[in-house]
């Protein structure tokens, strides 16, 4: 980078005709490289922040087919704090880290009752909603209402740290890289285009500047850049394995004047004190784990935070539920064509949608992504 951030990474300062050439090639290639998508078209904050809660700690990918779904189901702050939290669950299920869901409902209930339905206008004011915090605020404030206020994810704490060489030495503690990152964030924002200045640095992140690998070659900063490759980065905690068992026991439905004909799947309901998932929907626990040879109906790998559970299904009779699954007292028979309209966790939709025994709005793995959880 030369000298135009200093001769060092703590006098990360930039000249400001360096500093103008920057913004201006960054957003250039922001307006001519950026993603469409769903969330870009809009500055109503209510759908911004719908969308950066859902990016929280999981793929575009993931977000994208499911965005849209959720913002017909609850087009509106007074839609979603009317809504019923089952229903809420139900749009978010299989994007996990449902926390999110219940504090994004919790918080337009708090929109609806002390705003009179309208959103915040300030970072500061956004934050004193539930699950809103620095990261999200700023996204909001930003991006809906113009206010010049950095975003700092996982993909832009790397852009800025490549950018002035920071991280690389060992003797700075995390508070001090953090707070370095954070002031050299702001100083390199647009003031003029705040939103977009954000959102290209995110871009720049996920799509040019990444972990391993980055695309130095086609960086529109890389004249501006200390680091121009890898540089070192905090070690992320190593996903742990798990095996798990669980019970598919389906029934034909019981007919009554009131019911279509069709069949029922036996679920349970995880208790509300549950730290995990609360009042979710899943599958009968299996006694044994140790499922093979014709039992074995499938073999479903899935991710929870740090763990890799490796899960075998078995097909159970209902006579025979009770003497193989873990005993439990919140389970009911639920019909197949009202699955949809459930809470389940991730990992029985992905069973029931593998069986073809339901019919979801698709949803890809959620993986821990650079984006923080407020």
């Amino acid at each position: 980078m030369g000298t135009t951030l200093g001769d060092s990474a703590e006098d990360a300062v930039l000249t400001k005709k360096v500093l103008l050439d920057l913004r201006k090639r960054l957003l250039g290639w922001y307006d001519s490289n950026r993603r469409d998508l769903p969330w870009r078209r809009t500055k109503d904050p209510y759908a911004i922040w719908v969308s950066e809660i859902m990016l929280q700690q999981t793929r575009v990918a993931a977000v994208e087919g499911r965005f849209e779904s959720f913002l017909r189901s609850f087009p509106s702050v007074a839609a979603l704090a009317h809504a019923q939290e089952a229903e809420v669950l139900a749009q978010w299920s299989g994007l996990g880290y449902y926390r999110r869901a219940r504090m994004l409902h919790k918080a337009a209930k708090v929109v609806a009752a002390e705003h009179r339905g309208t959103m915040p206008k300030t970072a500061l004011e956004l934050r004193e909603l539930p699950g809103i915090g620095a990261y999200t605020s700023a996204a909001i404030a930003s991006i809906a209402f113009g206010e010049p206020t950095a975003v700092v994810d996982g993909n832009v704490e790397r852009v800025v740290q490549r950018l002035a060489g920071l991280g690389s030495d060992s003797r700075t503690g995390q508070a001090e890289l953090v707070r370095k990152t954070m002031q050299l964030a702001n100083s390199l924002l647009d003031p003029k285009r705040p939103g977009d200045f954000n959102q290209a640095m995110m871009e720049l992140g996920a799509t040019v500047c990444l972990p391993k690998n980055p695309k130095c070659l086609v960086c529109p900063v890389r004249r501006d850049c200390r680091t121009r490759g890898e540089h070192p980065v905090r070690a992320r905690a190593k996903m742990r394995s798990q095996d798990a068992a669980y019970a598919l026991v389906i029934r034909n439905a019981q007919s009554d004047s009131n019911a279509r004909p069709g069949r029922e799947v036996l679920l349970e309901q995880r208790a509300s004190e549950e730290t995990v998932m609360p009042g979710m929907w899943e599958l009968p626990a299996l006694r044994d784990t140790e499922v093979s040879g014709p039992d074995l109906r499938m073999t479903v790998r899935h991710a929870i935070m740090q763990v890799n559970y490796y899960v075998r299904i078995r097909t159970v009779f209902e006579d025979d539920a009770e003497e193989l699954t873990v005993p439990s007292e919140r389970r009911s028979w639920v019909r197949l064509h009202d699955l949809a309209a459930l809470p389940l966790t991730g990992l029985a939709r992905k069973v029931l949608l593998r069986a073809k025994l339901a019919e979801f709005t698709p949803a890809r793995p959620v993986v821990e992504s650079g984006v923080p959880a407020d």
